[in-house]
């Protein structure tokens, strides 16, 4: 009892720490709104709104080309501008967690510790040994990035093309003399507006977790995040008008004179709670040649999603953990589910195969492939391609982020070292093998753990 009151009053240090360490998050600080801000040329306006031609000054008739390219009237453009705000905030509630049993790992018979590894572990991937009754591993970790890609689109040279909704209205037909059902008629319709688009979201995460052996073969872990988030993005828009000697679209000036460029910049950062996570861990089997284990975990929705400080849903994982080892060579296999809550997020079937070495008595080579491969039809959708029929028929590409799957497969290559008895320090890098999805060039990780 005295071992389980000492894990217990740690944890609860280890989570008043947390939220000690969290800085108030300033509420006009919403990373969302900095994102959204990109596609705003006029204060207070909604995106893509062209307050030009949409000045109240101006004719009934042409205040209301002000208003045919924001997302409500034109769905396509809409869809645009969700995937890049979706595709950032689900992406920081997906950061990825080491494992949280490193270390020498025992099981006690009668009353005697045995050794059960012979290595410190894997980083990213999990054994199925447990720590052992009454063992406590507590541990603090920092990991950092700067996403990259996006599918494969380089962050700082996105190219959109948002067009102009399909107008058509009661005399209409008469008025422009042909069948306004078609794409093109009015002939104003083929105006579009080329957009560029570049973004740095550089994001810091500092993990404090605690694993408890609550018997030989089951470990309680819990993982407090602290996340901080600083994003810097810049947009380029024009107008471009399909012809005629005045515009109709424009973001300022006159018909006769418009003007038909705009740029934007937004700057804004966040830090705080990021999602907790908690882990439960069963060994099933326990032999000199293998080992074999179930682990179940969850994030909870405790960081803040319009801050990009977690996913703002639920998500949890199952996994099976097989490994072995042969003298100091220890390989393992972790093969599981991920399910996300979020409507935004595909689940995934995961799949981790690596190894882990000892190298000296001191440091451990750490080596895996891991992947999380997309179920399902991407819900994070992006538009086709634009066709018009008016005044000869042509297709419009809104993007050049392409349609593809979301599918995440990365190399981790990492040493842990043992410097003092219980003590361990993780050093990792995090790397992709593909681009589905928003990815970061490298993730680093560093951690100090001690189990006791």
């Amino acid at each position: 009892m005295a071992r389980f009151g000492t894990s217990s009053r740690l944890l609860v240090s280890v989570l008043c720490f947390g939220a000690a360490a969290s800085p108030p998050v300033a509420r006009a600080q919403n990373l969302r709104d900095r994102i959204g801000d990109l596609f705003i040329f006029g204060p207070g306006q909604q995106p893509l709104f062209l307050a030009g031609s949409g000045d109240p000054n101006n004719p009934a008739s042409l205040q209301a080309h002000g208003l045919h390219f924001i997302p409500s009237s034109n769905a396509e453009n809409g869809a645009l501008i969700a995937f890049i705000t979706d595709a950032l905030g689900t992406s920081i509630g997906s950061i990825p967690i080491g494992s949280t049993s490193g270390g020498e790992t025992f099981r006690f018979e009668g009353g005697v510790p045995i050794l059960t590894s012979t290595s410190s572990g894997p980083i990213f991937a999990e054994r199925a040994q447990t720590l052992g009754r009454g063992r406590v591993l507590a541990g603090i970790s920092r990991t950092g990035f700067r996403f990259a890609t996006l599918r494969g689109v380089d962050m700082g040279d996105i190219n959109l093309v948002f067009t102009h909704q399909n107008v058509d209205f009661p005399g209409c037909d008469a008025q422009f003399g042909g069948d306004c059902t078609l794409y093109g008629i009015p002939r104003l319709e083929n105006d579009a507006m080329d957009f560029h688009l570049s973004m740095d979201l550089d994001v810091r995460v500092t993990s404090m977790y605690v694993t408890y052996g609550v018997t030989n073969r089951f470990d309680f872990s819990v993982v407090v995040p602290i996340v901080q988030a600083e994003f810097r993005g810049e947009s380029d828009a024009q107008i471009r008008p399909f012809g005629g000697d005045s515009a109709v679209h424009y973001f300022s000036g006159t018909p006769s004179n418009p003007v038909l460029t705009a740029h934007r910049q937004s700057l804004g950062s966040s830090s705080g709670l990021g999602d907790v996570a908690l882990r439960l861990k069963v060994n099933l089997r326990d032999t000199p040649d293998a080992s074999f284990a179930l682990l179940a975990d969850g994030r909870f929705p405790t960081g803040s999603e319009e801050d990009l400080l977690g996913a703002g849903k639920f998500s949890g994982r199952a996994l099976m953990i097989i490994n072995s080892k042969f003298g100091d060579f220890s390989p393992h296999l972790n093969a599981g589910y991920l399910y996300h809550a979020a409507k935004q997020q595909n689940d995934a079937v995961l799949g981790t195969v690596g190894f882990d070495q000892r190298l000296a008595d001191p440091v451990t080579l750490a080596v895996d492939l891991v992947t999380e491969l997309q179920v399902g039809d991407s819900k994070l959708p992006l538009p086709g391609l634009v066709s018009y029929d008016v005044p000869f028929r042509r297709t419009l590409n809104p993007t050049n982020i392409p349609q593809m799957r979301d599918d995440v497969i990365n190399g981790s290559f990492g040493f842990k070292l043992s410097p003092a008895r219980k003590t361990t320090i993780v050093l990792n890098t995090l790397f992709p093998l593909n681009r589905g999805g928003l990815r970061p060039n490298i993730v680093y990780t560093g951690a100090i753990e001690y189990t006791f």
